[in-house]
C-alpha cells in the first residue's frame, strides 16, 4: 500500500515563496495522487535532524527508562529509551537508504560536522555539486522519515509518545440530520 499524503500534513512544513508548490505544499503527479513538495520533504529532514541534534547533545545522566503502554489486542507495557532509540533509528535508516557516496557525505556533514569547504576537499566535489548532493539527500531521507512502516520517525510528537494515529474504522456510525425547520422569515415588502 502506497502512503497518502494529506493536505493539512505539508501545508505547515511547505515553504510560503516555493516556486513549485506556490507554498501548498503538494505538486500534482502525472499519474496517481498528488506528491508533497520538495520542500517539504526537505522541511521534514530538518525537523528529525534537529531532534537527533538534540538529543545527541543531552547528558548521559539526563537520558533515563521509561515505561510505555503498546496498546493492541494484549495492551503490554515495555520498557524503553526513546533519546537513544531515536538516534539509532535516524542513523539506519540514512545507512539503509543512501548508496555509499550518499552516506559519506551524509556522514561528514551531518554526523561529524564538517562545513561545506571541508567536505568538498576531503569528497573531492566543487560547493555546486555538494550543496545539490546536500538537496537530494535531505529530500531522500525527509520522504523515508515519514513513509517508513510500522513507525515513521515523524511526525515528532507520535515517535516521543504523544499522540497516536489510528486508522479510521469502516463501522462508524452516522447521526441522522435534524429535521428541517422553517425559521421565522421578516417580512419583505412594507405592509400598508
Amino acid at each position: 500500500m502506497e502512503f497518502q499524503w494529506s493536505r493539512s500534513e505539508v501545508l505547515g512544513l511547505a515553504k510560503e515563496a516555493c516556486t513549485h508548490c506556490q507554498g501548498f505544499g503538494l505538486r500534482r503527479s502525472r499519474s496517481g495522487p498528488a506528491e508533497p513538495c520538495l520542500c517539504v520533504l526537505r522541511a521534514v529532514f530538518r525537523a528529525c535532524f534537529n531532534r537527533f541534534r538534540h538529543c545527541a547533545s543531552l547528558e548521559k545522566y539526563v537520558s533515563r527508562v521509561r515505561v510505555e503502554q503498546v496498546n493492541g489486542r494484549d495492551q503490554k507495557q515495555i520498557w524503553g529509551m526513546k533519546n537513544e532509540e531515536y538516534m539509532v533509528d535516524f542513523c539506519r535508516l540514512a545507512e539503509r537508504n543512501l548508496d555509499e557516496a550518499e552516506y559519506r557525505l551524509f556522514r561528514f556533514h551531518f554526523l561529524l560536522g564538517a562545513d561545506w569547504k571541508l567536505c568538498c576537499r576531503r569528497l573531492g566535489m566543487d560547493r555546486g555539486a555538494f550543496f545539490h548532493e546536500i538537496y537530494r539527500i535531505q529530500q531522500k531521507l525527509g520522504r523515508v522519515f515519514r513513509e517508513v512502516r510500522p513507525y515513521a520517525l515523524f511526525p515528532l510528537d507520535e515517535y516521543f509518545g504523544g499522540a497516536v494515529r489510528k486508522e479510521v474504522t469502516s463501522n462508524l456510525v452516522t447521526m441522522p440530520a435534524p429535521p428541517h425547520r422553517r425559521g421565522l422569515m421578516p417580512p419583505l415588502k412594507k405592509v400598508a
